[in-house]
């Protein structure tokens, strides 16, 4: 399966599953609440699939 185009618009879902990865994240003390809190205001605000990938780029694919 070929990865996702990251210039595809992204949705409400793919957003809704970005915030869940990082509350993953802060569960584990992988972020702070202030950098958790930064993320999810940067989600919302996300047009791309690749702004929401920058988004958790330094958490490990474990936490999806």
């Amino acid at each position: 399966m070929a990865p996702p185009d990251p210039q595809v618009r992204a949705s409400d879902d793919d957003r809704e599953e970005t915030v869940r990865q990082l509350q993953r994240g802060l569960t584990q003390g992988r972020l702070t609440v202030d950098e958790f809190d930064e993320r999810v205001r940067a989600t919302y605000a996300a047009r791309t699939l690749g702004d929401l990938a920058e988004l958790t780029r330094d958490l490990p694919k474990s936490l999806w």
